[in-house]
């Protein structure tokens, strides 16, 4: 092997010089052949002798190891085979891990695979960081579904990756496109595989049901083969390079209402380079099969107690139902726009969908209604018997008879004495005339229920003498205002003659009633 400066002379004398090779070896005692190869190869390779690895004799085990994981981490690795003798270091094992990662790679070889018109859906999701609503992250994700022949994509942002939220973005794609293609393939995503073990799949029994209902056939990519669904890989790409930057988003609505503008105005009108078409203008929505006319209801669902303030918790926030149903356990059903309650199939209420934390919502609507039900409660027994009987009337005239100074337990004691006596339909008449002339005690009622009891004869006109007097006609008088006149004297006389003082006074040590109880 020659030297660094007999290979400089060499090509010194050759190049500058213009000696011949044979001249160049009888000068430097070298042969013809030598000169030549250092001619061709100024600096040739060095030799490198393989030596042996302490790695080799673990190298099948290895193999075996990454058949069951092929994650598997070089530190993992080492630690079981230094059960099995192998006392090198870490980073041999780690060079051999990447070097059988590049050779596979590089012996790997696809074939391109393009469906025909309504033959497939790719499915995928993907992470888009999250939105803050009054100081509260929510995680954001981004639902796609790429019709394989045309590359046209449907595009949804979620706050949740539940089998509930998948199951309505895919009703929302199938509405959006006008029906469901034949296949649709999904990257073993939890809400739709439950395992795979090689080429058997076993899918969440949930998402079969769904897949039964829109008539579609499941499919799943192996494991680590996202080229088997490249173009809604693509899609992905796409949405994080051509949409996702330099945009601000006020809440979940927001994102969506950009997304939809995006994709319709040119995500879905843009020219395919290997097509040569426009999206929209490939896609054949006739190849699609029809959905059904009734979406089944995929709405998020929970089962929750009904507290004595009249909350109940859902998803970070509380909301208010009316006070019949406290202790009671009630439905919610939850969609990305409302908050449903249920008590069981009957709807209760129903709210827009927040996504901030800790805010309440129909306090004040349904606590209106626990105050009224509260001012009922203080009413006595038999004042509600009383007001169930003959209803508001009654009502107010109960609140007007608790502003005299007479006993209102006494009072409704003796109306309710007149109710069976007379009947509820007769007193009802009576309150409501007394109501009229503003007279009020059970005594006044009693006085009209006798008069309409009293039987009256009918005179005769008065005949008089001269025929022309009997012609005569006189206009109709009303005699309510001489009722009334009667009335309030009537009311003072009684008052003095039965010695009010002593009716102010609680009757069979009963508590004196105010008006603030009705």
């Amino acid at each position: 092997m020659l030297t660094p400066d007999q290979i400089n002379t060499l090509h010194r004398l050759h190049s500058v010089e213009k000696w011949s090779a044979r001249k160049i070896a009888a000068h430097l005692h070298l042969g013809r052949r030598t000169i030549a190869k250092y001619l061709d190869t100024p600096s040739p390779p060095p030799v490198r002798r393989d030596r042996a690895s302490k790695l080799d004799p673990f190298k099948a085990a290895i193999a075996e190891l990454l058949e069951q994981d092929p994650d598997a981490r070089a530190t993992v690795i080492t630690q079981r085979r230094r059960t099995l003798g192998y006392d090198g270091g870490e980073t041999i094992v780690r060079d051999h891990l990447r070097a059988i990662a590049v050779e596979g790679k590089a012996r790997r070889a696809y074939v391109r695979v393009e469906p025909g018109p309504g033959e497939r859906f790719d499915i995928d999701w993907g992470h888009f960081g999250a939105l803050t609503y009054g100081g509260a992250p929510r995680k954001l994700y981004a639902f796609r579904l790429v019709e394989a022949h045309s590359r046209k994509m449907y595009l949804e942002f979620t706050h949740s990756q539940s089998f509930e939220t998948f199951a309505r973005c895919h009703i929302h794609a199938f509405d959006a496109f006008g029906g469901c293609a034949r296949e649709c393939w999904y990257d073993n995503l939890a809400t739709a595989v439950a395992e795979h073990d090689g080429n058997l799949v076993r899918f969440n029994p949930r998402f079969l049901g769904l897949a039964r209902e829109y008539g579609f056939i499941p499919r799943a990519c192996h494991v680590r083969a996202a080229w088997e669904k490249g173009k809604v890989e693509r899609a992905i790409g796409y949405i994080r390079q051509n949409f996702w930057p330099l945009r601000s988003f006020s809440d979940l609505n927001d994102v969506n209402s950009q997304a939809r503008r995006r994709v319709e105005e040119i995500a879905n009108r843009r020219k395919h380079r290997e097509t040569g078409q426009a999206h929209e203008e490939r896609f054949r929505a006739e190849f699609l099969s029809p959905v059904p006319l009734m979406a089944p209801d995929y709405r998020d669902t929970a089962e929750v107690i009904v507290h004595k303030d009249l909350r109940l918790s859902f998803d970070g926030n509380r909301y208010c139902v009316p006070p019949r149903y406290v202790g009671q356990k009630l439905t919610v059903k939850a969609t990305a726009a409302s908050v449903s309650v249920y008590d069981q199939s009957k709807e209760i209420v129903t709210y827009s969908r927040c996504w901030e934390r800790g805010q309440t919502f129909g306090a004040e609507r349904f606590q209106k209604e626990l105050f009224a039900q509260l001012a009922a409660a203080q009413r006595t027994d038999a004042q509600q018997r009383l007001v169930k009987l003959r209803g508001p009337t009654a009502e107010y005239y109960l609140r007007k008879l608790a502003e005299t100074d007479r006993s209102l337990a006494r009072q409704v004691r003796e109306l309710l004495e007149l109710v069976r006596d007379y009947g509820t339909e007769s007193v009802s008449a009576a309150v409501e005339k007394a109501y009229a002339a503003q007279a009020f005690g059970s005594d006044y009622i009693a006085n009209i229920l006798r008069q309409r009891e009293i039987r009256r004869d009918v005179q005769p006109p008065l005949r008089l003498k001269h025929p022309e007097l009997n012609s005569l006609a006189t206009d109709p008088l009303s005699l309510a205002e001489y009722d009334a006149f009667i009335l309030h004297p009537r009311k003072d006389s009684h008052d003095l003659a039965t010695g009010e003082t002593q009716s102010t006074q609680p009757h069979h040590d009963e508590p004196p009633v105010r008006a603030s109880h009705l």
